[in-house]
């Protein structure tokens, strides 16, 4: 079955939102430079793919409260920082801030077929694991976002790292979406962009699209390997 006719038979939609609907993982990159140099001390930092480091970090923490909060406390060890674990976590969100409102954008043609598969009566949900406060930011002050497709006029659930005790590949925030509206794996169909994601979509019994992001590269193989279908973008749907 192709993926065009796989979506006629769904009723949900589910997307994750960094790498696959916004286009936003090479601003956190530079997020994380930044809080590294200002860390250091040095105004240098010696990471070549920023992206790798935090993956890797956050599978490791995926299963702690805050995974977020342990990532920052491994990059005071890891840079042997006289910043504490909450200073970091603070700065690398008062980084964050005007770049997260003012530099991120859809993925191409990510809003398009947002809209085109409300107009056919499909019901979109988001299942990220972004903080609380970055997804307000992405609903209400983005107006790169908020212009194009406002969240809020489209997306029936939208659930963050906040709303769950644990993050992708555990596949708690798809079965959330699952239970909210009360539609079955069957009737469901991931929309992702990393690995972790794809494993989480397949643990939660969902067949899943995987969306090409460049940041996920070095995990392409085994992306492929595991999801149902590849895009390199949402034009070849619509």
């Amino acid at each position: 079955m192709d993926l065009k006719t796989e979506l006629k038979n769904k009723k949900l939609i589910i997307f994750d939102l960094d790498g696959t609907l916004i286009d936003s993982l090479a601003i956190w990159n530079k997020i994380d430079e930044r809080v590294v140099a200002t860390i250091r001390g040095d105004g240098k930092t010696t990471i070549d793919n920023m992206q790798v480091v935090r993956n890797e970090a956050l599978r490791v923490f995926a299963t702690s409260p805050n995974p977020y909060e342990e990532y920052c406390r491994y990059l005071k060890d890891m840079y042997k920082s006289q910043y504490t674990m909450e200073e970091i976590f603070t700065l690398r969100y008062s980084i964050a801030g005007k770049m997260l409102e003012e530099d991120i954008d859809f993925k191409p043609y990510a809003p398009e077929f947002i809209k085109k598969l409300k107009a056919e009566g499909k019901i979109l949900a988001i299942a990220s694991a972004a903080q609380a406060k970055n997804m307000t930011i992405y609903r209400t002050k983005n107006q790169n976002l908020v212009s194009k497709a406002r969240f809020d006029d489209y997306f029936s659930v939208i659930y963050t790292r906040n709303d769950c005790h644990e993050i992708k590949p555990h596949p708690e925030v798809f079965l959330k979406v699952l239970t909210t509206l009360g539609i079955s794996a069957e009737d469901a169909f991931v929309f992702e962009d990393s690995l972790v994601g794809v494993e989480a979509s397949k643990r939660a019994g969902i067949k899943c699209c995987a969306v090409y992001d460049r940041f996920s590269d070095h995990e392409r193989d085994e992306i492929n390997a595991l999801a149902d279908y590849t895009i390199d973008s949402f034009g070849e749907l619509i």
